[in-house]
């Protein structure tokens, strides 16, 4: 099956790398599920993906990515191995995962061919566009398809990307274009009987919400608040900070300057006449997303990119805003972007405007409603990689 000269011409460019050999955590007990991210991008739907694993099905999880993540309970969490044979052996002795699960397409020729001789099943999810490590890229004769053959099953976010995994070399009949699966943890938490007190105090009042806003987009969020209103006299603005230690400055500033103001931490009520309502609770963006029709996100206009995922208020029924800097969340808003399931603006002006005309319900609406079938598609996605695993988990083909 494989080239053997391409593959001995890859291993030969291996370079060692700095902390590799050190010490590997001891081995769960059981079956264990080993999961690879290659990039930042990738490891959210993967730590959903492990969740799920861990609670529904009891078992533990290998964890790998090149970046470092929170803990998740029954999750190991670990860099990936350097891909050299000795390195893939020493790492397949120790862990002896049952099944193997990569991401994206980024290829590891020496280890994949280890767990191909070890018969250890392997599936690529969220597939785009098969590739080697950015450092061993080159032409190895037959590389690319040795390393493709052995999964057993490519699962492509689109045509484009099937097309790209068949061309190098992956056997028609395991690439399958599903979709991108689900990040992780977008259905934040709520508790419905304060969303229905809250509902009912602001009765039809208009509500958008400013989450996780840095410091530099204040003024801009303030500008567009103040545009708004010239259309829309009752609405609310909620806002939490980047740093939700200046709610108290915040609020004091905001008064100066003429505002109606209330603050969630004193146990003040957003009362027919406030104007702008300061949150301080991180735990609670469930519940303004829940409540406000609109949503823009903090860090998409002067910051390095979004302060919160953006399939959070997707997932909870609220339109985005948002401005050019999308950061690490730039695949996550082209996926709402074709979806036209969000608003892009470029200025604290064009904030205003887009704001304005998303106050309509209908407009909202729409933009919610497309957000919230991306979400739903990424779940389905989720569901049926989970139906994969568990069917060979299960000994069936």
């Amino acid at each position: 099956m494989a080239s053997p000269l391409g593959l001995t011409l890859y291993n030969l460019g291996q370079r060692r790398e700095p902390g590799e050999g050190a010490s590997r955590p001891p081995r769960p007990a059981g079956r264990l599920i080993w999961l690879h991210a290659p990039g930042e991008g990738l490891v959210s739907p993967m730590r959903a993906l492990a969740r799920r694993l861990v609670e529904e099905d009891g078992l533990p999880v290998l964890l790998t990515a090149p970046v470092e993540t929170e803990p998740l309970p029954g999750v190991v969490l670990q860099p990936p191995p350097v891909d050299s044979p000795v390195d893939a052996r020493a790492f397949l002795d120790h862990w002896r995962p049952e099944i193997a699960l990569f991401a994206g397409g980024q290829l590891r020729p020496a280890v994949m061919h280890e767990a191909g001789e070890r018969q250890i099943p392997m599936l690529l999810v969220n597939a785009k566009a098969p590739a080697f490590l950015r450092e061993r890229d080159g032409w190895y004769p037959g590389l690319m398809r040795s390393a493709l053959v052995r999964f057993r099953a490519i699962l492509a976010v689109d045509e484009a990307a099937a097309r790209a995994f068949r061309k190098g070399g992956a056997a028609l009949s395991a690439v399958a274009v599903t979709g991108r699966m689900e990040e992780e943890g977008v259905v934040l938490p709520g508790l419905e009987a304060e969303r229905a007190s809250l509902a009912r105090l602001l009765a039809a009042r208009p509500v958008w919400f400013a989450a996780g806003v840095t410091e530099a987009e204040e003024e801009a969020v303030l500008q567009a608040h103040r545009k708004a209103l010239q259309h829309s006299h009752r609405l609310l603005l909620i806002l939490i900070s980047k740093d939700p230690a200046r709610a108290a400055l915040l609020a004091a500033r905001f008064e100066a300057e003429g505002w109606a103001v209330a603050q969630r931490a004193q146990d003040e009520e957003p009362e027919p006449e406030i104007e702008v309502f300061i949150a301080d609770n991180p735990a609670e963006y469930g519940l303004w997303y829940r409540l406000a029709p609109v949503t823009f996100l903090g860090g998409s206009l002067f910051g390095k990119g979004p302060t919160r995922n953006p399939m959070e208020p997707a997932a909870l029924g609220s339109a985005i805003l948002h401005g050019p800097r999308t950061g690490t969340a730039g695949p996550v808003f082209v996926r709402l972007g074709a979806a036209r399931a969000t608003r892009a603006v470029a200025s604290a002006s064009d904030l205003g405007e887009a704001l304005g005309e998303l106050l309509a319900p209908d407009r909202a609406a729409r933009l919610a409603q497309a957000a919230g079938g991306v979400v739903r598609e990424g779940a389905e996605v989720t569901e049926g990689v989970l139906t994969r695993i568990r069917a060979i988990m299960d000994g069936e083909t």
